[in-house]
């Protein structure tokens, strides 16, 4: 993408107003998660969630907003943003990309934004049994997660599953409520009610499902619209429905506006009974990510759904993020539109950016129309399931898959037992995510299972929830080994960095991506107090940087010059700090590289294998001079999150 903007957004400075009513985090601190509820109901006028620090940037910034960047106009959140249902600012991908790539903390970030926001309540996105991960975890493991969030500053946490599967939810729902947080149950939307020809997702099968969570004891429920499929009509017809059987439960409605429809959306559902609906600011609202949060100030205003936001106050805070936006200029995605074809291939908004970068990335590029019709197709393989994370990258792989391989739908299931699948793929068909509403598709699953185990058992699928029996984890010994590895006194330990609680459960969610996070902090220590256009592209000889580590304690930083790298790839960098000269020596990493080829597959040779598409290997199933036979798996490959296991096609 194009280079961070050379523009620093102005933060807006606005007068907070006196309080005529207690807000709902104040209701929630004082009361609890019922009383919440009930104030919810009782409120006059639409609620409006902002989801400009999460899900907004994760539809259309690749999940890459840094957290300094939240914080600068944190302040003037707390006023113009007074009477919002919640800032919706943690959870989903932000967890794992923050020490993936933004090389932070997820939970400093979490306390740092408590600590900004005091009196808005926050919410997170919590994907049921699996947590903040895409696997699933011992179930003291999450009840541990959500009394960590909810000591940390979290107040409400939308719980949903990707195939909306009661059993995975109850552990999402018991685990936060015994945190003492407030249970937003989600029912994952697909489909559209208002065709009666669309197929198995009809308005009773989500008031079917509706009955189940309510009878939970949830205090909200969430009607999940991950795709923007969520029509106007449809919008009445579903909320309607809703409202009129469960007069006293508070209803929360979220969509992306992928097709352009989701203020009219919005506006039908409140018209309908919802309490509160998702949006985003303006300068972050619009295509994959959720509907225009000034457009529902300004529509509403006067009416009876009036959101007490003003729409100066709104615009103010909007202005911060048009030029904020353009920092993050190398994340964009390219989309310049909404598209209507969202209600063919129904993919999620905060897969479509994502999807379309893994793309090109995986050699698909001018085939993203291909890709797209290759994900209906996927998804009408796979059962036409619900699609969200991680349910929807199942799909998302397949339609790569398709696509790489130029696979048609009747071809990959008269070859499944030979196909090499994505390991998404084949675990999905095994009920590692669950059971999907109305079943898997046959013969295509047994197809696909047919000599697969699942490893440490003799079964080759899941009979119900997957992480039912997994022993609970040793948190304490956890510690002791992650203390070793990275505390004090440790060979990485450059920073007197101590093992918290929160460090063992990010490394429980995420084992691989936490040691590089600890790896980075060893050596480079902690980056949060940079700028993000510097983060991102470096400083430039003679420039001046001043780092804010605490009020009142600053540093100066001035690059004087570079230097070449010795015959080690060693550079000497000149540098003055608070004016005094210095100098560090870095390894340059590309010095001594070199090119390697290698042979592809002979065309037509049987026994010549090759790779379904670009990648990494992974792990190598078999050593040199093994027999192997039709089916075996030879090696595991890698590229941009998906996973392919490579079988021997012949004996």
């Amino acid at each position: 993408g194009p280079p961070p903007s050379v523009t620093d957004p102005m933060i807006p400075v606005l007068e907070p107003k006196p309080k005529t009513k207690p807000s709902l985090k104040e209701t929630f601190d004082k009361e609890g998660p019922e009383a919440f509820a009930k104030a919810v109901r009782e409120n006059e006028g639409l609620l409006i969630t902002d989801t400009t620090w999460r899900d907004a940037h994760q539809s259309l910034l690749a999940t890459r907003m840094r957290t300094v960047d939240m914080l600068n106009i944190a302040e003037a959140n707390n006023v113009a943003l007074a009477n919002a249902y919640s800032l919706e600012n943690w959870g989903g991908a932000t967890f794992d990309v923050s020490m993936r790539f933004l090389r932070e903390c997820p939970w400093d970030r979490l306390a740092s934004m408590r600590e900004a926001v005091p009196d808005i309540p926050f919410q997170m996105l919590l994907r049921g049994a699996n947590a903040v991960g895409y696997t699933s975890y011992p179930d003291n493991v999450v009840y541990e997660f959500c009394r960590l969030a909810k000591e940390t500053g979290m107040d409400v946490f939308r719980v949903f599953d990707s195939l909306n599967y009661l059993e995975n939810m109850k552990l999402g729902i018991d685990a936060v409520g015994q945190a003492g947080g407030i249970v937003e149950a989600a029912c994952c939307y697909t489909g559209d009610v208002s065709c009666p020809d669309r197929g198995l997702y009809d308005l009773e099968y989500y008031l079917g499902f509706v009955r189940e969570l309510e009878a939970q004891g949830i205090h909200v429920l969430a009607i999940k619209d991950m795709a923007g499929l969520l029509k106007p009509e449809a919008a009445h017809m579903l909320v309607g429905a809703i409202r009129e059987e469960f007069p006293n439960l508070p209803i929360h409605v979220h969509t992306h506006d992928t097709a352009g429809t989701g203020v009219a959306s919005m506006l039908a559902a409140a018209k309908a009974g919802a309490d509160a609906v998702d949006a985003a600011m303006d300068a972050m609202s619009g295509m994959t990510s959720q509907p225009s949060l000034g457009a529902l100030v300004a529509s509403t205003a006067g009416s009876d759904l009036d959101t007490g936001m003003t729409l100066e106050e709104v615009s103010r805070v909007n202005d911060y993020w048009e030029e904020c936006r353009g920092i993050y200029a190398p994340f964009e995605s390219g989309q310049k539109s909404g598209s209507a074809d969202v209600y063919i291939h129904e993919m999620p908004g905060g897969q479509y950016t994502n999807l379309l970068y893994q793309s090109t990335q995986l050699g698909l590029t001018g085939q993203w129309p291909a890709v797209k019709n290759a994900y209906a197709v996927a998804n009408r393989l796979l059962g036409d399931i619900i699609k969200v994370t991680p349910s929807s990258k199942v799909v998302g792989d397949m339609a790569q898959f398709l696509v790489a391989n130029k696979l048609s739908e009747q071809e990959v299931i008269d070859q499944a037992e030979t196909l090499s699948f994505p390991k998404s793929v084949i675990e999905y068909f095994q009920g590692y995510l669950g059971i999907p509403p109305f079943g898997f598709p046959e013969p295509l699953r047994s197809r696909v299972v047919k000599g697969q185990t699942i490893p440490g058992t003799d079964m080759s699928c899941f009979a119900g929830r997957p992480g039912a029996d997994l022993p609970p984890m040793d948190l304490a010994a956890e510690k002791q080994k992650l203390e070793e590895k990275w505390g004090p006194g440790s060979a990485y330990d450059h920073h007197n960095h101590k093992i918290s609680d929160t460090d063992v459960m990010s490394h429980a969610m995420y084992p691989a991506v936490f040691d590089e996070y600890m790896e980075h902090l060893s050596e480079y220590g902690q980056l949060s107090y940079v700028d993000t256009r510097t983060f991102l592209t470096g400083m430039k000889v003679g420039q001046e940087l001043t780092v804010t580590l605490e009020p009142g304690k600053q540093l100066v930083v001035k690059l004087i010059g570079v230097g070449e790298p010795d015959e080690d790839g060693i550079v000497n960098i000149q540098f003055e700090l608070n004016g005094q000269p210095r100098m560090a020596h870095i390894k340059d990493k590309s010095v001594g590289a070199e090119v390697v080829t290698r042979a592809k597959a002979v065309k037509g040779v049987v026994g010549s294998v090759g790779a379904p598409m670009p990648g990494v290997v992974l792990e190598t199933k078999v050593d040199k001079g093994d027999k192997v036979k039709a089916g075996d798996p030879l090696v595991s490959l890698s590229a941009m999150k998906m996973e392919t296991l490579v079988s021997c096609p012949c004996d």
